[in-house]
């Protein structure tokens, strides 16, 4: 079970604010309210993303789900929009707002395992914190590389990592969650299991604010083994040629491995991990892999927590913008396209193309039926980087960035990753959630009928 305010459930705490705009709220327990100028505020505004800059009429940083009821209150009471902060992660902003009100989770971080197998954590603990408190115990469960993420994005928009072919999707592994919902009551999982349905891969900022989640862990692999394969000074041919037979080989990858080829520069990196010990099927993968690049080096076996320090990525904000580039079946469905794709990334120097793994036991049947997360057929996913130093590069970038996805889109590559969303995706709904979406919307007229909640690319209400 998760760990609820149980006096407080499914009611409304009385208000205790004064809801004029030109006062700020008073901080109560569970709360405290910060508006520009005031100590704070502009550490809580920013994100990872520096490309990023907007600035909400107040931020609410919350410590307990009665904090997140009264701040969901004060946003109705003031017809303030809502953007909801874990990590402040999200590629596109969407977890900040221009003059609306941003409620901020990273104060609900704690988390605990109960009874050696169970996870129960706050939205605003990151990946780092979980695999610290997970591994020594010699749990897991299946998230992402990037040590700063909070687990609530993660989790809500799907969530995968070089532990998913093998446990599923972050999300899989979601058993329940507390909920404040647009008016402010607190809502328990348990009794809505459409809600569960819709919280595992339907996307965060949508129907609620979700404040506790319980997770099933799985047994940590005891090591991880990364394989790199690299091929130096390509050009658009031999990066394709590296490509077509990477698709060919990681197809019948074993479940227990994960696999990304990345165009940087004019570099083709290719990453293998294996997370049992190495077997026939591996080393033949292995073979098969060196044989199209120019050097192989591979890890001994390494204990898993360090293994996983190795992807953790930076730490402080960046410049940048990144986005999903298209799930795909097979290499067929690009092979018309790639090379003009690849000759704007090799043209464009801090661009990066990146296919990855998905696959494995993400397809199980059981995972599919009882989440919203709608792209379980794609082996591959594929995502667009950029990065830059000074805010002068970005119109340069952004609109190579651009070129690049409409290339993509011309040959109708249309599914897309909700946790790496583009603005430009005109018609966002179905690239991130397929047929699933008008059922979402009726999680969303139930729980948020006034779109409290609300981005650019939130789900949108039915009438």
């Amino acid at each position: 079970m998760a760990i609820l305010a149980s006096a407080a459930l499914y009611a409304k705490p009385l208000l205790g604010f004064n809801t004029h705009l030109s006062q700020p709220p008073v901080a109560s327990a569970g709360v405290a309210y910060y508006r520009k100028g005031d100590a704070r505020y502009e550490e809580l505004r920013k994100g990872f993303n520096k490309r990023i800059d907007k600035f909400p009429q107040v931020i609410a940083y919350c410590t307990s789900t009665l904090g997140v009821s009264e701040a969901v209150q004060y946003a109705g009471a003031t017809k303030l929009p809502v953007a909801i902060k874990s990590g402040g992660h999200c590629m596109e902003g969407f977890s900040c707002n221009d003059g609306g009100i941003v409620i901020n989770l990273s104060g609900l971080n704690k988390a605990a395992l109960l009874h050696g197998e169970t996870l129960v954590t706050g939205p605003g603990a990151t990946l780092a914190n979980l695999y610290e408190l997970l591994l020594p115990k010699g749990r897991i469960i299946p998230g992402g590389s990037c040590a700063g993420v909070g687990i609530g994005g993660l989790t809500l928009g799907g969530g995968y990592g070089v532990l998913g072919r093998k446990f599923g999707l972050t999300c899989d592994s979601l058993q329940e969650v507390t909920m404040v919902d647009g008016q402010g009551n607190i809502i328990s999982s348990a009794n809505d299991q459409e809600l569960l349905w819709a919280c595992r891969g339907g996307g965060n900022g949508n129907f609620g604010i979700i404040t506790s989640m319980t997770f099933k862990t799985h047994p940590a692999p005891a090591t991880l083994q990364s394989y790199r394969f690299k091929s130096f000074r390509v050009n658009t041919e031999r990066a394709r040629n590296i490509l077509q037979p990477w698709f060919a080989a990681v197809g019948k990858l074993p479940p227990a491995c994960f696999s990304a080829y990345v165009l940087n520069g004019k570099t083709v990196y290719i990453l293998l991990t294996n997370a049992e010990t190495e077997d026939a099927a591996v080393a033949d993968m292995v073979r098969r892999l060196s044989q199209i690049s120019d050097k192989t080096t591979q890890t001994k076996p390494q204990a898993l927590a360090a293994a996983l320090k190795v992807f953790y990525g930076r730490q402080e904000p960046l410049y940048f913008k990144n986005a999903s580039a298209g799930l795909y079946t097979n290499f067929d469905q690009i092979a018309l396209c790639i090379d003009k794709a690849i000759e704007v990334v090799l043209a464009t120097p801090g661009m990066i193309y990146q296919v990855n793994t998905l696959g494995g036991n993400i397809q199980r049947l059981e995972f599919e039926a009882a989440s919203a997360f709608p792209h379980r057929t794609y082996p591959y996913f594929s995502e667009l980087q950029t990065y830059w130093e000074t805010p002068k590069q970005a119109p340069r970038l952004l609109e190579r960035f651009q070129q690049v996805q409409s290339i993509f889109a011309g040959q109708g590559i249309s599914a897309q990753y909700r946790n790496y969303p583009d603005i430009n995706f005109s018609n966002w709904e179905a690239a991130y959630f397929g047929n699933n979406y008008q059922r979402l919307q009726q999680v969303k007229n139930k729980y948020d009928p006034d779109n409290t909640f609300r981005s650019e690319q939130s789900i949108r209400n039915s009438h």
